[in-house]
């Protein structure tokens, strides 16, 4: 017997899957699609790491070029709101003897082409910072030392040919050794505020009653504008070179801050 697909119910179920083929077929179509573009796109990604290696390799390999990597910025920060970490621009402060090179550098190169002298060597140098450094006072700038001044204490009235090499500490009295500023610094006033500058700190210091020194003639006016006094001929001589003793009195507490410009 021959059975006829036309039949109500073969006819009913054919008609059902054609009815409900396209929506079988729409999320198979839609899955291989995805597929499609990941697979793309892993392989896009793994094209640009490869050419990123080659790059880095060949930066490597250079004798010229260092290696670098690329970052993505995390955030922008205003150039105007970063911290500058930078040397203060002008500074004084006490010596150390880590500063002796430096300082024998300047002294150096302003004495020895004047005179032919330094007042202090290098061992002498050491030696002050290390017992009296609280005596000494040195101008940077920017982290460079452009000017200083070393002392020592001394105990007598006048000094003698002992005060140029030794620290007689727990006493009234100040031994002004050298003053000196850096050859691309001077003419600009640097020496004269300076000094001003260590008098009113010896002022501050407890026990200290006034400052000597000694000088060639022509910086006796230097010192006399500076309120130094004289107080004659010094016993302290060099061949072929006489001084004048110098004197200030360190009395009162420290003066209101002068204008100088620093």
């Amino acid at each position: 017997m021959c059975v006829s697909f036309k039949s109500r119910g073969f006819r009913d179920l054919g008609d059902t899957c054609r009815d409900s083929y396209p929506t079988f077929r729409q999320p198979l179509y839609s899955m291989r699609s995805e597929r499609k573009k990941g697979r793309r796109l892993q392989e896009r990604q793994e094209g640009q790491h490869r050419k990123l290696c080659i790059m880095t390799q060949q930066v490597s390999g250079s004798t010229v070029l260092k290696p670098f990597f690329l970052k993505t910025p995390v955030s922008v920060v205003n150039p105007l709101r970063q911290r500058r970490h930078t040397l203060p621009a002008s500074e004084f402060r006490n010596l150390t003897p880590q500063d002796a090179v430096s300082v024998f550098e300047i002294e150096r190169e302003a004495f020895v082409s004047v005179s032919g002298e330094c007042p202090l060597t290098l061992k002498e140098v050491l030696n002050f910072l290390g017992q009296c450094p609280e005596l000494s006072l040195g101008w940077f700038e920017e982290g460079q030392l452009v000017a200083f001044i070393i002392g020592s204490g001394w105990d007598k009235e006048r000094l003698s040919q002992e005060a140029m090499t030794q620290h007689i500490p727990g006493n009234p009295t100040v031994h002004i050794h050298v003053l000196s500023v850096h050859r691309h610094c001077r003419q600009q006033g640097k020496g004269s505020i300076l000094l001003w500058r260590y008098l009113q700190y010896l002022r501050c210091v407890l026990g200290l009653r006034r400052a000597l020194l000694i000088c060639e003639d022509f910086l006796v006016p230097f010192y006399l504008k500076a309120g130094f006094k004289e107080k004659g001929a010094s016993a302290i001589s060099i061949p072929n070179m006489q001084f004048q003793e110098m004197e200030y009195t360190l009395n009162g507490q420290v003066y209101s801050r002068r204008n100088s410009g620093c």
